[in-house]
């Protein structure tokens, strides 16, 4: 192939330096079309921010504060009104007693947005740009179509969001439909705030992190949750009393929390800092600030769900219908029809959350929620934003402007999210929540094998190869997280009742196990399974290439 001999070319002009390889995973240059092949490529920003200078010291907080940004702009994923709901859902079913999964959901989480990042750093490009060079043309088409998929669910979900969150602030007044539209609006206040520079862009997103802290943040304060049975939830890996339906929202937080494009994301904003790639001392600094800024970010993301779970664990775990229907009956609620006269659980969403912590403890905390609802939904759908910009340059090298594809991805988004805000009522609306969940869940697979498989291969990360334990652990990792999404999914399906719809996700799914099996394949060659490299293009590719510039330097 010409393309194929144009890599080799470029490797062929690229020496190792200070121990890391400059070859075609050190460089932002993907092949483009011959009239722009020698203009420089960017899937970011055109700035870059300086990393300062500190020798000789082992830490420096000035060198923290440069590297501050990509984390904050990655925890947000973890903070989106899909993360927000099942927060609640897991404190209005399960109480306390399930804040050691969040824990350990969140814990994975920074794991793997370790290995994403350092994928960004280490080879120059982002994981659907790797991802460009490593698969054949029909698995790339594929893998990329499910992850628009993932991101198109969560701009959905990000919508609705949005659109709850106006309908309450507005006390009913902006009905759903109209919030739906409104949203629309973000693609301009988006184009806006990129004209400002990344530093801006990166404060903004730690204004509306700070909103959502504050706004939870108060709630936790007003309903004063038991913190012995917080700390006892949070640190005790058992579920007393629990049945099938804790077990599946148990299930939901893992689903929730680890997003498929938000490894994409990571991977890509990394490469907004000034690091010499071709110094292996600056590589393995960079790798080490992103990781603490990440821990970092995730923490405060933590602290912000355990907020919510907590309000809900403690305000109304085990509340009946019938409880919350008569409160909100004594304080004059216009949504008391809401909560049907029966003794049934009362479960919640985040709609139905405003509106009982409205009954419950005064307009104030409805009116809270609402703006911390409306920070999550504003700040998650930039991101995802940025996600959907930087998987379609990296899969397809289309450069297209922010512009056209911020307003491609909402429309996408909008029109069946708009259709259920005109036609059905915020149950509906909320209930597809369910579905999107569903929906990320299987796409899981094709973020999470990628990020492994690549940073596993020496060809491709040199002397920042995951070694034997991350490897190992790693593998572990993923295979339980898809196991655990697998099953949120196959509860879902058997919950639909049709028979119609069992035999096609039958169908669909070995197509779908396929896919995931030949991804699974290539990487168990790249951790070291070589009993199974008989003819992987993702081994021996990089491995031909390395040998041709031995053979150049030589």
């Amino acid at each position: 192939m010409k393309g194929g001999k144009n890599e080799k070319a470029k490797l062929r002009d690229s020496p190792q330096e200070n121990g890391v390889q400059t070859n075609q995973y050190s460089s932002i240059s993907p092949p483009a079309s011959p009239v722009a092949q020698d203009e420089p490529f960017s899937t970011y920003f055109e700035e870059k921010v300086p990393i300062p200078e500190s020798p000789n010291q082992v830490f420096s907080f000035r060198k923290l504060w440069a590297f501050t940004g990509p984390g904050f702009l990655m925890s947000i994923a973890y903070l989106d009104p899909g993360n927000i709901e099942s927060d609640l859902q897991s404190g209005a079913k399960a109480g306390f007693k399930l804040l050691w999964v969040l824990l350990l959901a969140t814990i994975i989480g920074l794991l793997l947005q370790r290995l994403a990042a350092r994928l960004g750093v280490v080879t120059g490009m982002h994981l659907a740009e790797v991802c460009n060079r490593q698969y054949p043309t029909v698995p790339r088409i594929i893998l990329w179509l499910m992850v628009e998929l993932a991101i198109i669910g969560s701009d959905m979900q990000e919508v609705i969001g949005c659109a709850i969150a106006l309908n309450l602030l507005s006390v009913g007044r902006i009905p759903l439909w109209a919030g739906v539209l409104i949203t629309i609006t973000d693609t301009f206040v988006f184009l806006f705030l990129d004209k400002y520079g990344l530093r801006k862009l990166e404060a903004f997103f730690g204004f509306l992190i700070t909103v959502m802290a504050i706004s939870f943040g108060y709630e936790y304060v007003l309903v004063k949750p038991d913190q012995g049975e917080l700390l006892k939830g949070m640190f005790v890996p058992y579920c007393a009393g629990c049945g099938p339906v804790q077990l599946e929202q148990a299930v939901g937080i893992v689903g929730a929390v680890i997003m498929p494009h938000n490894i994409y994301l990571h991977s890509a904003l990394v490469k907004s800092r000034e690091v010499d790639r071709k110094n292996k001392k600056e590589v393995k600094e960079a790798n080490k600030y992103f990781f603490i800024e990440s821990s970092i970010a995730l923490f405060v993301s933590f602290l912000i769900n355990v907020f919510v779970v907590a309000v809900f664990a403690q305000a109304f775990y085990n509340k009946s219908n019938m409880e919350v229907n008569a409160e909100c009956n004594a304080t004059g609620s216009p949504h008391t029809d809401l909560f049907p006269l029966n003794n049934g659980t009362l479960e919640v969403d985040i709609y139905k959350g405003g509106v009982v912590l409205g009954c419950f403890f005064g307009p104030a905390a409805l009116y809270i929620w609402a703006i911390g609802i409306l920070a999550a939904g504003q700040s998650s759908t930039m991101t995802g934003t940025y996600s959907g910009q930087f998987v379609m340059e990296g899969f397809l090298n289309l450069r297209w402007s922010r512009f056209a594809r911020v307003l491609l991805t909402r429309s996408i988004a909008i029109t069946p999210t708009l259709l259920v805000a005109i036609f059905q009522d915020v149950q509906h609306l909320t209930g597809m929540n369910d579905f999107l969940n569903v929906l990320q869940s299987m796409q899981l697979p094709f973020a999470l094998i990628p990020i492994l498989t690549f940073t596993s291969l020496t060809s491709i990360m040199n002397d920042f190869a995951n070694g034997l334990m991350w490897k190992i652990s790693g593998g572990i990792v993923i295979l339980v997280v898809c196991a655990i999404n697998m099953y949120f999914v196959v509860v879902y399906v058997t919950s639909l009742n049709s028979v119609l719809l069992y035999v096609l996700s039958s169908l669909l799914s070995i197509a779908y196990l396929c896919f995931v099996g030949y991804l699974a394949w290539h990487c168990l060659i790249a951790l070291g399974v070589s009993c199974l490299d008989f003819c992987s293009r993702v081994r021996n590719r990089p491995a031909v290439l390395i040998e041709e510039q031995s053979e150049y330097d030589s």
